[in-house]
């Protein structure tokens, strides 16, 4: 009996290993074919090379059927990507300030990306109390951070609270910036629009959330971290951070 245990055991870590390299695959394909999706704009596929989006995407963990929350699209860049990695039976949540959203014109470039990717769905709300229809895997925003600091209605604490509680236990808050100098905390994010990523942290673990993972993929050490990232000297080669936090569950 304790030698069928044992094999049953074994035959059961050895299939769950399986399960996961093939998982891992699927999601290596899925995120490579996003990339490579000819509906891009040539604008941001021009990007690339600076964003490594595959790499990026790799290291959050997106996957097929995931639903995701991005903060603060923009233009779309990271939409388009996130939008075809998740695929059909994933979605994609990219939720806009409603001041913005009323804008005239702010949201035709995103009216028109959502009407090309059916998995899409805007939502015009305040980013402090944010909600969607389904709890997510991931909430994603980037270089966008600092700039939740700044205007009259900022609202960190709400804003990394709702994030919280839109995601699913072990679910990903996946936040991407332009790094301040070290000790900067949040005097530069108004100014210059970056933030310390140690302010970061701080900040988004007073919420709960645990970090998980950090990475350099996007550091550019020469980056002397004195100038505004609109700055011709250093606008698209700005040192950033790229931090992984995960829900407790």
């Amino acid at each position: 009996m304790r030698l069928g245990m044992t094999f049953a055991a074994a035959f059961a870590l050895t299939t769950a290993g399986f399960a996961i390299s093939a998982a891992a695959q699927d999601a290596t394909a899925a995120i490579t074919a996003a990339v490579a999706d000819p509906m891009r704009p040539a604008a941001d596929t021009a990007r690339d090379a600076n964003r490594k989006p595959a790499q990026i995407l790799a290291f959050v963990g997106v996957k097929p059927g995931d639903t995701v929350v991005e903060l603060m699209p923009g233009g779309g860049y990271f939409t388009r990507i996130l939008a075809k990695t998740v695929g059909p039976k994933g979605h994609v949540y990219a939720v806009v300030p409603s001041g913005f959203a009323n804008r005239p014109g702010a949201m035709d470039g995103l009216n028109a990306l959502a009407a090309q990717y059916p998995n899409v769905t805007i939502t015009a709300t305040d980013l402090s109390s944010f909600k969607v229809a389904q709890p997510a895997d991931v909430v994603w925003t980037s270089e966008n951070y600092h700039d939740f600091h700044n205007g009259p209605t900022a609202n960190i604490p709400g804003l990394n609270a709702a994030a919280f509680a839109a995601l699913k236990p072990g679910g990903v808050y996946y936040i991407e910036d332009h790094a301040a100098a070290k000790g900067a905390g949040v005097t530069t994010t108004s100014t210059l629009h970056r933030i310390d990523p140690a302010a970061a942290i701080s900040e988004v673990e007073a919420a709960g959330f645990k970090l998980d993972g950090q990475s350099d993929l996007l550091a550019n050490p020469d980056d002397p971290h004195d100038k505004a990232v609109f700055d011709p000297s250093i606008r698209g080669k700005t040192d950033k951070f790229a931090l992984r936090f995960r829900k407790p569950g």
